[in-house]
């Protein structure tokens, strides 16, 4: 009998970590049917791992309506799930640009940083003028994602 969706993100958690990777699998062919539950996990389940692993299958989907909360989620107080959203909104590429370039302006640093450095592995130059009004922030984790992805897009 195949599980439901909410069944393999409930999966997501198990203690054994071939359950979570067959259920990251599944999860993945279910495509855009999965997408909403997905949504939710990332942004209401409190388990890490379900989160992260969430933002990972968001990403591989690659479905639109997942990318304000991936941004959401940038905002998360675990460093592991930030990573993951990142890495998701990475995928998303291009439809990923604007509202990561609006995200510059927050007063948040990891939130100013974590899109600084997407925008630069996205590779898109509409992010160039804004991430060069960033390069005296206060913060050096933000000055160092922004002169890297300056680097990044302007080479290419």
């Amino acid at each position: 009998m195949e599980k439901s969706i909410n069944e393999l993100i409930n999966d997501l958690a198990d203690s054994n970590e071939f359950i979570q990777d067959e259920s990251k699998i599944l999860l993945e062919k279910r495509g855009t049917d999965a997408v909403d539950a997905l949504i939710d996990a990332l942004l209401n389940n409190r388990n890490k791992d379900v989160k992260i692993s969430s933002a990972k299958v968001l990403g591989a989907i690659g479905d639109k309506k997942a990318i304000d909360p991936l941004i959401t989620t940038l905002s998360s107080p675990n460093k592991m799930v930030r990573r993951e959203a990142s890495t998701a909104l990475i995928k998303m590429g291009n439809s990923a640009v604007e509202p990561l370039i609006f995200l510059l302006d927050t007063e948040d640093w990891k939130i100013r940083g974590a899109a600084s450095w997407v925008l630069g592995s996205i590779g898109d130059k509409r992010a160039i003028k804004p991430l060069k009004s960033l390069l005296n922030d206060e913060n050096g984790y933000v000055r160092a994602g922004v002169k890297k992805s300056l680097s990044s897009l302007e080479k290419n």
